[in-house]
């Protein structure tokens, strides 16, 4: 759910917070007071262009957050999915917008554009007039009908998804290795010439880097040597070493120790010290007697890394990948000995997922049929009650085998009549602005039990309506903000009655300058705005009235 949003230096708005609700939240306001700059600052929020000419007048840049309450298993494990910071529950998006560049941060982690879209479509549903437009396509039509059809069809369709992969790579690997004779025996030769070569080399795993090591030592030997015998001196019991100076050091505390007890612990850390010194003299003339340069064993070691970086600079980085270069060539050899046996096994292989992908096809294709007739008769319920009289409405699954691919051979069309006797037609030759709104608003009621997504908002979902299917529309919006959050922005007061929040944006002029302002509204003020909504500039007692009941109806209608 959106907690809460904060916008600060952004067009007309200098700096404002509202807090959101469960329910319906409704924002009304005068034409031109800046309803639209508060959903456009949730849209910049969640990853919209910017544009600098967005940052109010005279400030150095313009800041967008949004707070949600995140409770849903699901989602959490989504956000998480995309190693996403989520505080308690909490999840707080910040973009500030500033005249070069924008910055965006969740949780106070600076994220990329395509995370934080990722992230918003987990979050919230943003409806205007481009989403309702989107129901014309016939993909999305498709993604609509999936989302409803649920989990059982999403098995089949991941099932689907990694069986045509398979399909698509071993048609590519037939229609790639179809190769005249001449080329085959050339492939052959090359690839025994190239195992032969590996293979003569015997390597291990983990040489190069432990033949690299010994020719470093070999190759530096005579300069480890000095320093280490330097090393030895200064650390020695000769000619002032530092053993000899620990020597010195042990016989001054000494003398001296036994008149005080503190004096006795530092010749007892003196002691501790002198015997490390004495254990790290021993390793190191050790070390010494052992260091000796073998001529012979150097020019083998030189000659093997020689040979390693070779085939590293022909086969790959590391032996592992020298190896792996090995195993292919083989393959190769025993695909072009072979050739035919090779292609006629990739053939049946092909041909027996192609079989798989169609059976797996014909299943989805099943499921939409299904689903689509519950669907298209829940639909045509929603939308009589959105006030389509006579309304038939229906879901159109049309398999064909030429159009298989990752979502099956289907295409969904959806089909609508209006009008008593009228032929069912595509939405495109059928719907109008405020019908689409309807019909998107009939579908996420429908969808509401299975939308995960909690929070809604819905921009000029009272295009082209009024009167009674205004009524309509309110009272579905009442219905589905039982289980989802709701944001709309209305100029209706039939819709703006059912508000379980309600907010009045204003535009007011302060020193000179106009802001634009968001404040929830107590009962009376609620009823006063629709008045205004109703009445217009002269608001009568019969208005105020009138809102009341209009009020008191919505009331009642949210009991049911």
């Amino acid at each position: 759910m959106l907690q809460s949003l904060h916008v600060k230096n952004l067009a007309l708005i200098d700096e404002t917070e509202v807090s959101f609700t469960e329910g319906l939240n409704i924002l009304t306001g005068e034409t031109g007071a800046g309803k639209s700059v508060i959903i456009g600052s949730i849209n910049l929020a969640l990853g919209a262009k910017a544009d600098k000419e967005m940052i109010r007048s005279g400030a150095e840049y313009a800041l967008v957050e949004l707070t949600f309450e995140v409770e849903n298993e699901r989602q959490c494990r989504a956000i998480q999915e995309l190693e996403l910071p989520l505080e308690e529950g909490q999840v707080i998006i910040q973009r500030k917008i500033m005249p070069n560049r924008s910055v965006c941060k969740v949780c106070g982690e600076t994220v990329t554009a395509r995370q934080l879209k990722q992230l918003a479509e987990i979050l919230i549903d943003i409806h205007g007039q481009h989403e309702h437009q989107s129901l014309l396509q016939a993909a999305r039509q498709m993604e609509i009908l999936d989302a409803y059809a649920g989990e059982e069809l999403e098995v089949h369709k991941t099932a689907l998804k990694e069986r045509y992969r398979q399909y698509k790579e071993v048609r590519e690997e037939l229609l790639s290795n179809a190769v005249d004779e001449e080329t085959r025996r050339r492939e052959i030769s090359l690839a025994e010439f190239e195992c032969k070569e590996i293979a003569e080399a015997a390597l291990t795993v983990g040489e190069d880097e432990e033949v690299e090591k010994a020719y470093q030592k070999m190759l530096y030997a005579q300069k480890i040597r000095e320093a280490t015998v330097n090393v030895h001196g200064l650390c020695g019991y000769e000619d002032n070493g530092m053993g000899s100076l620990m020597g010195r050091a042990l016989k001054e505390i000494r003398s001296v120790s036994a008149y005080d007890d503190a004096l006795q612990e530092f010749e007892k850390q003196l002691l501790d010290m002198d015997g490390l010194l004495n254990d790290y003299n021993r390793a190191i003339a050790e070390y010494l007697s052992n260091l000796e340069f073998d001529a012979q064993l150097f020019d083998q070691t030189e000659r093997r890394l020689n040979l390693l970086n070779h085939l590293k600079s022909k086969y790959g980085n590391t032996v592992e990948e020298i190896l792996a270069y090995y195993e292919r060539a083989q393959e190769v050899i025993a695909k072009y000995q072979d050739y035919d046996a090779y292609r006629i096994e990739l053939s049946r292989k092909a041909d027996t997922l192609y079989q798989e992908v169609l059976t797996l096809c014909g299943e989805i294709s099943n499921i939409r049929m299904q689903n689509a007739d519950t669907l298209s008769e829940e639909m045509r319920s929603a939308l009589e009650d959105l006030n389509f009289d006579h309304v038939a409405f229906q879901i159109q699954i049309s398999p064909k085998e030429e159009r298989l691919g990752e979502n099956g051979y289907d295409q969904v069309t959806f089909l609508i009549s209006t009008n008593t006797g009228e032929a069912l037609k595509e939405l495109t030759q059928v719907a109008s602005g405020g019908e689409l709104s309807r019909i998107m608003l009939a579908l996420k009621t429908v969808l509401a039990d299975k939308d995960e997504i909690e929070t809604l908002i819905f921009d000029e979902i009272d295009t082209g309506i009024s009167g009674r299917t205004a009524w309509k529309v309110s009272e579905k919006m009442g219905i589905l903000g039982r289980g989802h959050q709701l944001i709309c922005i209305t100029h209706l007061p039939q819709i703006a009655a059912m508000a379980d929040t309600h907010f009045y944006i204003e535009k007011q002029v302060t020193n000179d300058r106009a802001i634009t302002d968001i404040r929830r509204l107590e009962e009376r003020e609620s009823v006063e705005e629709l008045a205004r909504m109703l009445g217009g500039a002269q608001i009568t007692e019969n208005v105020l009235k009138n809102a009341e009941e209009m009020k008191d109806l919505a009331r009642k209608t949210k009991q049911y």
